[in-house]
Order: structure tokens, then sequence, then C-alpha cells
């Protein structure tokens, strides 16, 4: 499997081999940049955009937040029709920074103050998304997002400068896929999220909405129901497994403490990955306990096998963007390309297929 994916890989770089290094030098364009919600995801994505020097404003419902955010010298306001008429009149990017049960408000919003502007999001979920996006008609003028970076805390004050350095961040093509040609415009749109995407530090990894629900039930959205479970059953231990609770303990429950309602938003609106993510794991323990409940004990089947799998997780991560061929042969592939060109759709799902990043010239 290996083998097949660096020969893939190879044949990846060969087709970008025409591509002169002027790739190397991308201008990083961005129009100016609206963000709808300002919490700890859309609060430091205008930390990073005005830090680079791009014209970026937004909107926030919370007054309190408005407030510290202006006074932290940022321009915010905590009117969404005068941010998004803003946004029309400068022709800007909105980014929807937002919980999933307030997209269809903002998207609602957007058709009426901003019918004119390119849209992308961070929601942690693809298809409930686009599916509102679809149902609006706002398809040629959208293209998803979700940066892979946080923390358990939110609002205002826990959003910072440099939370999405080298995160992965999803960016989605599924329109490009539903069209016999991609127009100018939506292609230019790519492009402006996959430049936001670098200027925050992050790297673009293009996938399609369904593939990434799935994947983000697995590596996001079951940590999560992991974390409050296992919470429940240390606390379940009173006093003295508290004072015994070490590293391991700490790190494995730290999500638990992101707001309920956040972490609802995430869980409910893919549960139809999550399910069958969770009936996956439950069936590794349900294993490991027959196994620890046998005559001779043994967690030898799932630690040998959680090792392995670790080790191979560990071996996937590290291609470095420094490397300058357009295609880093590891288990990262960079690949550069031209968002329009002949044949750029289909290098998006080749990148797809490695997990790899994309960066736009």
């Amino acid at each position: 499997m290996s083998h097949d994916i660096s020969l893939h890989a190879v044949n990846l770089s060969l087709e970008c081999e025409t591509v002169t290094a002027s790739f190397l030098h991308s201008s990083r364009h961005l129009p100016p940049v609206c963000i709808v919600g300002l919490g700890l995801i859309g609060g430091s994505i205008i930390r990073d955009l005005t830090a680079a020097g791009h014209d970026a404003f937004g909107y926030t419902h919370s007054n309190a937040g408005t407030r510290a955010a202006q006074k932290d010298g940022f321009d915010v306001t905590n009117d969404l029709e005068a941010a998004l008429q803003k946004a029309e009149a400068q022709q800007a990017l909105i980014v929807i920074a937002v919980p999933m049960d307030a997209v269809a408000t903002v998207l609602d919003a957007i058709a009426e103050h901003a019918p004119s502007c390119g849209i992308t999001d961070v929601v942690s979920v693809k298809q409930p998304v686009y599916d509102l996006v679809l149902e609006r008609g706002l398809e040629e003028r959208y293209v998803g997002g979700h940066p892979m970076a946080g923390t358990e805390f939110s609002g205002w004050s826990a959003s910072q400068e440099g939370l999405f350095q080298r995160a992965a961040w999803v960016v989605t093509y599924d329109y490009a896929e539903s069209v016999d040609k991609v127009p100018q415009t939506w292609a230019s749109l790519f492009a402006d999220v996959c430049n936001l995407v670098a200027v925050t530090g992050a790297e673009a990894v293009p996938v399609s909405v369904k593939r990434h629900d799935e994947a983000v039930a697995r590596v996001s959205h079951l940590p999560h129901v992991i974390a409050e479970a296992l919470s429940v059953v240390g606390d379940r231990g009173g006093t003295l497994a508290q004072s015994l609770a070490a590293g391991s303990f700490k790190g494995a429950t730290r999500v638990a403490g992101t707001d309920p309602s956040l972490v609802r938003n995430m869980c409910e609106t893919n549960a139809e990955s999550l399910v069958h993510i969770i009936d996956e794991f439950t069936e590794l323990l349900a294993d490991a306990r027959s196994a620890l409940s046998a005559d001779a004990p043994s967690m030898k089947r799932l630690a040998e096998n959680g090792h392995r799998a670790h080790t191979r997780m560990l071996a996937r991560s590290g291609a470095r963007r420094e490397s300058v061929s357009p295609v880093k042969i590891s288990s990262r592939p960079v690949m550069r390309l031209h968002p329009g060109a002949p044949g750029w759709v289909k290098q998006l799902r080749q990148i797809e297929s490695l997990g790899g990043r994309v960066e736009v010239f």
C-alpha cells in the first residue's frame, strides 16, 4: 500500500513539473475579509490577518466581545447587517465562524445584504453546511473550510494569534465536481480561500464534504465523546482518583472542558458518521474487556495494534513546506497548482487521495 502511495506521489509530482519557479513566490493576494463570529476560531483568524497586514473586519453578537475586540484595536461591530453591507461594498470574502445552529440565519443575511460576496466557513461539519448552501442556491459563491485547530476554551478572550500555525485546514471542492466547467469566479474564490489559509500559517487540504465528515468523526468528534465519558468515570472515583490523576488522564480529558453547547453542535450535526465510528470504537473496547476477563487476562492484541496504529499516524505527519519540490515524497505531499488551469480539479482529487496539501499561485 505504501509503495502504491509513493508511486502515486511521484506521478503527481511529474504532472506538476511544467510549473515554473514563480509558484514559490505566491502573492497571497486576498480581498478584504469579513469574519462573522469572533469566538476562538473567528477571533484567531482576524488576529492573524490583521497581524499580516490584511484588511479584516468582523461581527460578533456579543456586546462584551465587541467591546473587548474593539479595545484590542480590531474593526468589529455587533451589527450584522452593517458588517455584511460593508463586505458587499468592499467585495470581501466572508468567513462564517458561528456554531452550526446559527449558520442558516447567517446565510440568509448574506444572501440579503452581501449578494455578490464569496463565502467560506470554519464549521466542524461540512455536509450539513453544504446542504444549507445548496438550499439557498449559493453554491457558486461557496468554498467550505474547517481548520483542524483549537483549544477547549471559547469566546473572543480565548482567541490568539498563531493558533493555526502548521495546522491542516480543510478546503472543500464539491461544487467543482458537480459541474462540467468550473466558472473562473469559483476557481478564484477557491484560490482566495487557500490564500486565507496560507496567511494564517495553516496548510490547505482539499477534501470532499462526505469524506471530511467521516474523517473528523474519527479524529475530532469521537475524542470529545471519549473525553466526556472518561471524565465521568474518573469523577466517580472521588477525591482519591482525582489526586492520583496524572498526564495521561488529563491529556485524554482535556477537551471535556469545551463548552457543552459547542460539543453538542459538533457531535449532533455529524451524528450519522459519528454513530458508525462509536460502534467501531466500542467493538474494540468489548474485545479488550473479553480478553481481560479471561482466565489469563491479556491486553496484548489491543496494546500492540494500538501501538502500531500510533506509529503509523506519527509517520504520516511531517512533510515540511520548506521543500522546493512541487510534491514532497512523504506522507503529506504539498502540491502547487493554478485554480482554473486544465486538469486542476483532477489534481485536487489526487491530492485528497494522498491526504496532501495544496498551495495556489
